[in-house]
């Protein structure tokens, strides 16, 4: 049985929770507020945004990163991830140490974000320095900056997206006139939506209207609003699709597995979920503090590869209790371990489907995505070559 490391107090970093709509620990300056909420607002193309819930200590002194001499380590790294069975590289890599353990004398900071434009704005802004997310928010970014925001350096992990719904839905054709929910506008999980529908002959607007309704909602709102009847189903990411199906009655429509036959990656059934990127000035000021974050991230997937079942189940739910504030039943987290893989790989060669997804879904634009991918350090790190497809470093 393989054994994470004990959790120390100098390697275990502090976190205050907060739920969306209050108000609790260190506060953001009021322009920096704005800045967040006016820059969600434009990624998503003037789409309403879920509001996140955060995690972390932040009282760090952001100027010390960005004024040290090139090359330094971080003074402090600021991490964010969400609270998704997707998302366990960043929830053990944290909860066990992996990552501190690394870091050495850089403090780690956490948030928790509910998706993936918040967590997006946020590195924008320089409230975190690197976050664990989706493709298509980190696509969406490179593009709005035309190539100057963020390097994706790594994967997390692929699979364990499904679009789930009320029993009597049995195929495409029944969605007509139908509400559907995904976690955010723009997310990895709302161009999947829009693109499939797409394929099936309808048209979606981002402002809800359409031949299908979408209506980006938070989770667990839309656990609730399934139960209530209010929703018909919702494309999403484990642990939800396993919840809706196992505690709400939910059925698979689609497993997106099922769309991607391998032919761009190499892996059949295999599609980027979680991703590690970083802030593209934070990795030319700290380079090794960034390869330091990629062996902590590297030990944390080895972890989750190895581990018995069991045991990998009992440390991502309490990670999930202190990042989320609730643990998974035994069968759903069961359940939604076995729709995923964890992995450093990308899947690079899937992107510029990825990309070409968001632009039809209208989330993103036309552009040129070459220099995305930087995965030199992960290649160091591991000593293997992780390709980028030719979009990128390695």
């Amino acid at each position: 049985m393989t054994t994470p490391p004990d959790n120390t107090p100098q390697n275990q970093p502090a976190a205050t929770r907060i739920v969306a709509g209050q108000s609790s620990g260190p506060k953001r300056p009021l322009g920096l507020k704005i800045g967040i909420v006016a820059g969600i607002l434009a990624l998503v193309g003037g789409g309403v945004a879920v509001a996140s819930a955060v995690s972390g200590n932040n009282s760090g002194t952001s100027a010390a990163s960005s004024a040290a001499p090139a090359g330094n380590p971080a003074a402090e790294l600021k991490l964010g991830y969400f609270g998704n069975v997707t998302h366990a590289p960043a929830l053990v890599g944290v909860s066990q140490g992996y990552i501190a353990k690394e870091l050495g004398d850089t403090k780690l900071s956490t948030q928790v974000f509910n998706a993936g434009p918040a967590a997006i704005e946020a590195l924008n802004a320089g409230a975190i320095d690197a976050t664990y997310i989706g493709p298509n928010p980190a696509i969406n970014s490179y593009v709005k900056s035309g190539g100057e925001s963020v390097s994706i350096i790594a994967g997390a992990a692929a699979g364990g997206a499904q679009l789930v719904v009320k029993p009597e839905i049995n195929s495409a054709a029944d969605l007509k006139g139908k509400t559907l929910a995904s976690p955010q506008l723009g997310g990895t999980q709302d161009v999947a939506l829009r693109a499939w529908l797409a394929t099936k002959g309808y048209k979606t607007n981002v402002d809800g209207s359409g031949d299908v309704a979408i209506n980006p909602t938070e989770n667990a709102q839309t656990l609730k609003l399934f139960q209530d009847g209010k929703l018909d189903g919702a494309w999403l990411p484990e642990p939800w699709a396993s919840r809706l199906v196992l505690t709400a009655g939910a059925k698979v429509l689609v497993d997106e597995k099922d769309l991607w036959d391998g032919s761009l990656s190499g892996k059949a059934g295999e599609f980027p979920t979680t991703i590690l990127i970083v802030n593209k000035k934070f990795a030319a000021e700290h380079p090794d503090t960034v390869k330091a974050l990629l062996r902590g991230h590297v030990k944390s997937v080895e972890w989750l590869n190895s581990a018995a079942a069991g045991e990998k189940a009992t440390v991502i739910n309490a990670a999930l209790k202190e990042a989320a504030g609730a643990e998974l039943k035994a069968n759903v987290i069961e359940r939604s371990l076995k729709n995923i893989v964890f992995t450093v790989d990308p899947l690079a060669g899937t992107y510029p489907k990825l990309l070409k997804d968001g632009v039809e879904a209208g989330t993103t634009k036309q552009a040129d995505i070459n220099g995305i991918f930087d995965l030199t350090a992960l290649n160091q790190v591991t000593g293997q070559k992780t390709s980028a497809a030719g979009l990128g470093k390695e």
